[in-house]
């Protein structure tokens, strides 16, 4: 069966000095910031892919950023430190929430409410009220790392992925545990639901991609041995039909949303694609765009020509 759509790289973005470990949505469909080991938070735009504005510089390594667009602020992951909220529109960091000496492994929002959740590598979940800008909750939910979390599209309950293997589902609210998957049998580095909240995705150092029918009390609805190491992140097309998965096999694969079928395969020798671990997608809606980072240093833009959808 043909592939539904052709692929083409379009830039290679250069500019970090060391391992890129995340790229998150701007203010515009065009815009995106990145961040990693050498602490610069770079914003940049798609219709002038060669160019980067500095935003922020901090000490140590960051893994997430997440916008807020509400407030165009930018939630910098601090390592070992901080939650940084950087003001986009002031250029100037407006609060530092202190946090656990540990790592800062993910940072997702609450779609309706003012929370944010914030995975920890000392095995902690916090809990942001972000009118407040201070940590209101914080649960321990394993001794070792909370790599990922997602928010349920209804904003009931939460998905969050841990090094033990397990990932747990929480009330998005108390934070009480409802349930425990325990089918994975590495850690869980990456979980999304679909745009619909019909399903969990969940992507672990096993290599597997698990998708759990979130309506059916998490059942188990397949396995699918996607890559062939660690897969890092999972991301959703804009229109919800389509998700990429990218992986520490240096590889990206992009896959339907509905069949949970493989359509596509970008690496380095088909189309000259990442030499190291690709860590972090985003996909823009300007112009079916997906943007990688890498442990490479850089990152990489792709466009979509798409047929069927």
């Amino acid at each position: 069966m043909a592939s539904p759509f052709q692929v083409q790289k379009i830039a290679t973005l250069t500019g970090h000095r060391d391992c890129v470990y995340t790229v998150e949505r701007g203010g515009q469909t065009n815009q995106f910031f990145s961040s990693g080991a050498d602490g610069m938070v770079a914003q940049w735009d798609l219709t002038q892919p060669n160019t980067a504005q500095l935003v922020a510089k901090v000490s140590s390594s960051v893994y997430a950023l997440k916008y807020l667009p509400e407030q165009n602020w930018l939630l910098i992951g601090h390592n070992q430190n901080s939650l940084e909220v950087l003001d986009l529109a002031q250029k100037a960091i407006h609060k530092t929430i202190p946090l656990p000496q540990a790592a800062i492994f993910d940072i997702q929002v609450h779609a309706t409410q003012p929370l944010a959740y914030i995975g920890l590598g000392n095995g902690a979940l916090l809990l942001v009220d972000l009118e407040k800008l201070a940590v209101i909750k914080s649960v321990q939910l394993s001794e070792k790392s909370v790599r990922s979390v997602a928010v349920h599209p209804a904003g009931q309950e939460i998905a969050v992925g841990l090094s033990d293997h397990r990932i747990l589902i929480l009330d998005a609210q108390t934070l009480v545990v409802k349930q425990a998957l325990e089918s994975h049998t590495g850690s869980v580095f990456t979980v999304a639901y679909t745009p619909n909240g019909e399903y969990l995705i969940s992507g672990s150092r096993d290599a597997h991609l698990k998708v759990w029918k979130a309506t059916q009390n998490y059942q188990e609805h397949a396995s699918i041995i996607a890559h062939l190491f660690t897969i890092n992140h999972i991301t959703f097309h804009p229109n919800g039909r389509l998700f990429a998965t990218c992986s520490m096999d240096k590889s990206v694969k992009i896959w339907d949303a509905q069949t949970f079928k493989l359509l596509k395969v970008i690496d380095k020798a088909r189309h000259a694609g990442h030499g190291t671990s690709v860590n972090k997608l985003f996909w823009s809606g300007h112009w079916n765009q997906l943007v990688s980072c890498s442990d490479d240093r850089s990152i990489s833009v792709w466009a979509l020509t798409l047929k069927e959808i």
